[in-house]
């Protein structure tokens, strides 16, 4: 097993929902993931956690992501980097997909 593979548990699918009209902080955007993923309590609660997570999944992941425009109106450039990440992350590995609506 990988030492990222640790992040999350075995899951047939997991989806994740970003809206920005509701998210108002990065605190929320983890709580999303960690409980989406089943993510461990250790799991660091930053962008370079997160990413690693999202890259090395043991199931697939579906981010959408809508209102993204008020998404990082409302965390500025935290929440660019992590528009940015997620768009990494679906480029990267294939069983991310990144669904901006």
């Amino acid at each position: 097993m990988s030492p990222l593979n640790c992040c999350m548990e075995t899951r047939a699918m997991a989806e994740v929902v970003l809206d920005g009209l509701d998210i108002a902080s990065l605190e929320e955007v983890h709580d999303r993931f960690a409980q989406a993923l089943a993510l461990p309590e250790w799991y660091g609660r930053n962008l370079d956690a997160l990413f690693d997570c999202l890259t090395d999944p043991e199931t697939a992941v579906t981010i959408r992501l809508l209102h993204r425009e008020s998404l990082e109106e409302r965390l500025g450039r935290r929440g660019r980097g992590l528009v940015r990440l997620l768009r990494r992350a679906a480029v990267e590995q294939p069983q991310v997909t990144l669904r901006e609506e």
